[in-house]
């Protein structure tokens, strides 16, 4: 790195602000690493200042950034950062010029690459690092800084929201930086990254006959067969102790539903709705998630009854659907041999090797959350029952455990959402806003007790913290204020 960029570095991530503001281009550095210019305001979006950076902080990294800073009058103190989606470099640009327009200085990170496959780490190993924390939490320190330059003070309250990788982001600044920001939104936490990637990898081989990539088992008519399974088979709490309403077209509590697929077994000389043995077995194995063959012990977490038609999205590499989604995690990530083929996994020694080379850094998995929740810090998760990406059941489980070892229950909180899939959609409530909350949780103590939701019709209905669940207590069953959220019998 050249002398102009470690001073660089130095002045954005160590040395202190100054006091007095600077205007927008006069946060431009020498040698480009950091360019800076006003932008003039277009319709509903107010001026603002433009920065986008790269941060080098080792030799083989490189970290991008865009800072948006809305003019010192119209600022309103946040700062807020976005997180990611996938392994995509992207920017969440709508979400960003949103932020701004609520008088926020908004940031975001291309996590250190281009592209969104894991083959961007192809003989760049800092790549991984940058993708597995360094990128946020750098550019997060050095955002905070500018910010700091350009209002002539530091920011009020700092703020984190992500979902999906976003979320796995999340996990990772409130457990490795808690000082970073005093609110993290996470939705959908990928937080147990090598798990994950085994639980796709898994679907992949479940769904294919040993050795024939060119065939799958189950197709999404087979999907959407079992989801009605589901659906018939544990629709009876819904109304009573899954919470919602009787007649709600999605499962409100899947997380106790243990759907049976060899009810579909075809019998003989029947036709129609029915399932071979072979695709049986192939729906066996992906709701019971990753064993080890030989002690039989579970290895990740299954996704849950009511996400199946969802499935198809992530057993295979959408690109070329005779390899399995993700593939080049393992090829580049875990293994470094391009030519590493699936078949050849044997699932406990594999993630064993996965884990032993990149948990430290890409796995976000430490219950220990105390230097957070000391700090100050709040923290809402949010996942949607239907997920067919990340299983609620590590969410969940990862929730309680964080929940048990760091104490307390003032400064975290969970929230499920019946019948919603990956971050958002499905058929359930899946509009509502956890920034807000989270905001006000901040900045005025008020502790998010619901979130109030709505579909697409406009309906609205509470999301509860877990393991409440929404309970009808009369009135206008599309109306949020007719539910109150209860505890269920047993939690």
């Amino acid at each position: 790195m050249s002398s102009a960029r470690l001073i660089l570095a130095a002045a954005l991530l160590a040395g202190p602000a100054g006091a007095a503001t600077q205007p927008c281009a006069a946060l431009s550095a020498s040698g480009g690493s950091v360019q800076a210019r006003p932008i003039a305001a277009v319709g509903t979006t107010p001026a603002f200042c433009r920065v986008t950076g790269t941060l080098r902080p080792v030799a083989g990294s490189r970290i991008g950034f865009e800072l948006l800073l809305p003019a010192a009058a119209s600022w309103t103190g946040r700062f807020q950062m976005l997180g990611n989606g996938g392994y995509s470099s992207a920017l969440p640009r709508a979400a960003m010029m949103a932020a701004l327009g609520r008088g926020s200085a908004v940031v975001a990170t291309d996590t250190g690459h281009d592209g969104d496959d894991p083959s961007f780490a192809r003989g760049r190993p800092e790549a991984i690092v940058d993708w597995g924390w360094r990128a946020v939490h750098l550019t997060a320190r050095a955002a905070q800084r500018l910010a700091a330059r350009y209002y002539g003070r530091p920011p009020s309250h700092r703020y984190f929201a992500g979902c999906s990788t976003g979320g796995h982001q999340a996990m990772m600044e409130a457990q490795r930086f808690p000082d970073d920001f005093d609110g993290i939104v996470a939705g959908a936490p990928g937080a147990d990254r090598t798990r994950l990637n085994a639980a796709f990898l898994w679907q992949y081989l479940s769904n294919h006959p040993r050795g024939r990539n060119d065939t799958a088992i189950l197709d999404s008519g087979d999907l959407q067969l079992l989801a009605r399974h589901s659906y018939a088979s544990c629709r009876s709490t819904n109304g009573g102790l899954g919470g919602g309403l009787a007649d709600d077209p999605w499962l409100n509590d899947p997380l106790s539903c243990r759907p049976d697929p060899a009810a579909l077994l075809c019998r003989p000389g029947a036709s129609g709705d029915c399932l071979s043995p072979t695709k049986v077995e192939a729906a066996q194995a992906m709701y019971q998630g990753v064993h080890d063959p030989r002690s039989g012990a579970s290895l990740t977490y299954a996704w849950l009854p009511g996400s199946e038609t969802g499935w198809s999205g992530y057993w295979a590499d959408p690109g070329n659907a005779q390899q399995p989604a993700r593939i080049n995690f393992w090829r580049d990530w875990v293994f470094r041999t391009p030519e590493w083929t699936w078949w050849s996994l044997n699932p406990a020694r594999d993630l064993a090797v996965a884990q032993r080379r990149l948990s430290a850094t890409v796995d976000a998995v430490s219950p220990d959350l105390s230097r957070f929740r000391a700090h100050g810090g709040r923290l809402l998760v949010y996942h949607g029952l239907a997920d067919p990406v990340v299983s609620p059941r590590d969410t969940v489980a990862k929730f309680r455990h964080a929940r048990s070892v760091t104490g307390g229950d003032e400064w975290a909180r969970l929230f499920l959402a019946p019948g919603v899939g990956h971050c958002a959609g499905g058929p359930g409530f899946d509009r509502f806003d956890p920034q807000a909350a989270m905001e006000a949780w901040v900045e005025r103590a008020v502790v998010p007790e619901h979130l109030v939701a709505a579909d697409a019709a406009g309906r609205t209905r509470p999301l509860c913290p877990y393991p409440r669940r929404a309970v009808f207590r009369g009135g206008d069953p599309r109306r949020a204020d007719s539910f109150t959220c209860s505890a269920p019998p047993t939690s």
